[in-house]
């Protein structure tokens, strides 16, 4: 395979030309109340070429790998009508890569008979029926998929990499006359189907949360002292921050770049934030993204201080910065763009009891149910919530919604824990009509002064 990609790419007068060739096999079964909702697989070859001449991009998909010269042909005539005469790039020549990785399994569910797949969904929907009091719907999901990619470039870089994922997802409603909640969780690996075995206390909790949400009060709104469980922490900092540090995005907004300039004091002392796509064995992992960058450990912000930004190839050239190993893509048919990999926030250096025992009158909110960004600002609903009275947990509550100005509060972080959890989560990331990418994220408990609560 290695000399196919690089022959096609052979004396090809673009500026820069890549090819990425996959081969991808899936398997999903869904189960909806008492039903099979959805059950197949699927599996599919081919790829990309992407040339770049003088400020734009031709683009290529195949899927005759026979033909690969033409197609790389093609994605240079195609940058070829687009290029712009003044407009040139010198992308970042890095040490040659040339790499093979298969993953080690500990269980390889492809050595799972379907049979003992579908028996768990249906097990742990049995629990969900069984256990949620004022049952609405249930559902349980069984994801599992192997994306093999193969990429060469013209700097001479080469890989092919495994991409192994198997995921589980588990959720109930309940109704009590016009109020509906709804509760959720689920697992994901990437070398071992075990993990998702196992996982009754799990799921009963998710039963027993769902009926408990019924009867709790609203959360009342207001400014107050929150902590954030290391799950909400996690996407706090995923979707208010993360993708304020992807470099497409700030290229393109000049009022942004400006905010998020290097160097800028934009948190406490205490904070720092990290993408690191190199973690072992975590959801965002990976070798070398699908522009042949090797993954690495990068620092957002270090100290309180704005020090990074994530790169693809392009937008390092065009802001005078190295590649980070962030450029992803969803698919064989989609080209990458600047994305995150595992984010959180580092561990601080207080105990979990610090936190809570510093707060007279505050709201523990805990989980991720959804919300929206808008540049600097977001919205975010937990999944649940828990009043804290004189430093102590005290009752269940709902529609806890947190909203505000991203640098606002991360100055009002006033505590960060020590126990920092790293979560590979069955769902993803999705932007640029690219969904869903496997991402990890994380937080240590956090402590914020002066959030802005909806509610009662």
């Amino acid at each position: 395979m290695k000399n196919i990609l690089f022959e096609a790419l052979k004396d090809i007068p673009a500026d820069y030309i890549e090819v990425r060739y996959e081969y991808s096999e899936a398997t999903v079964i869904g189960i909806h109340n008492l039903d099979i909702e959805n059950s197949g697989n699927s599996n599919f070859c081919g790829g990309i070429v992407r040339a770049y001449l003088k400020g734009a991009w031709g683009v290529a998909l195949f899927d005759d790998i026979s033909q690969l010269k033409q197609h790389a042909l093609n994605a240079y005539h195609n940058a070829l009508l687009a290029q712009r005469d003044d407009e040139k790039l010198e992308f970042y020549a890095e040490d040659i890569v040339d790499f093979e990785h298969n993953v080690e399994f500990k269980n390889d569910f492809r050595d799972v008979p379907l049979d003992e797949k579908l028996a768990l969904v249906f097990h742990y929907n049995d629990i969900l029926q069984k256990k949620t009091a004022n049952k609405e719907t249930t559902s349980v999901d069984y994801v599992e998929g192997m994306r093999t990619v193969h990429f060469a470039n013209s700097l001479g870089c080469y890989f092919k990499e495994e991409r192994p994922r198997i995921k589980c997802m588990y959720s109930a409603t309940a109704r009590k006359g016009d109020l509906i909640q709804r509760a959720g969780d689920g697992i994901s690996s990437i070398d071992d189907y075990n993990k998702l075995l196992n996982l009754d206390e799990e799921v009963e909790k998710i039963a027993d949360l769902t009926a408990k949400l019924l009867n709790a009060p609203k959360c009342q709104g207001g400014a107050q002292s929150v902590i954030l469980d290391n799950k909400l922490g996690g996407v706090f900092i995923h979707e208010a921050f993360g993708h304020l540090s992807e470099a497409d995005f700030l290229y393109d907004n000049d009022k942004m770049r400006e905010l998020m300039h290097l160097g800028r004091e934009v948190g406490v002392k205490e904070l720092n934030v990290i993408d690191d796509g190199s973690m072992i064995g975590q959801a965002g992992s990976i070798i070398f993204d699908d522009e042949g960058t090797p993954s690495s450990k990068n620092y957002l912000i270090k100290d309180g201080v704005l020090s990074g930004h994530l790169h693809s190839r392009e937008t390092a050239a065009k802001m005078g910065a190295k590649p980070t190993g962030n450029a992803r893509a969803v698919n064989r048919s989609n080209a990458p763009i600047v994305r995150m990999t595992n984010t959180y926030i580092d561990a601080g250096s207080l105990e979990k009891r610090e936190l809570f025992s510093g707060v007279e009158n505050g709201v523990y909110a805990c989980d991720a149910f959804g919300g929206q960004t808008m540049h600097e600002m977001f919205t975010f609903s937990a999944g649940y919530g828990y009043r804290i009275e004189n430093g102590e947990i005290a009752e269940l509550v709902r529609d806890v919604v947190l909203t505000g100005n991203v640098f606002d509060t991360l100055h009002n972080i006033d505590g960060i824990a020590n126990d920092l959890q790293i979560i590979s989560s069955p769902g993803g990331c999705g932007k640029g009509g690219q969904s869903m990418l496997p991402v990890g994220f994380g937080a240590p408990h956090i402590r914020i002064r002066n959030c802005v609560i909806g509610g009662e």
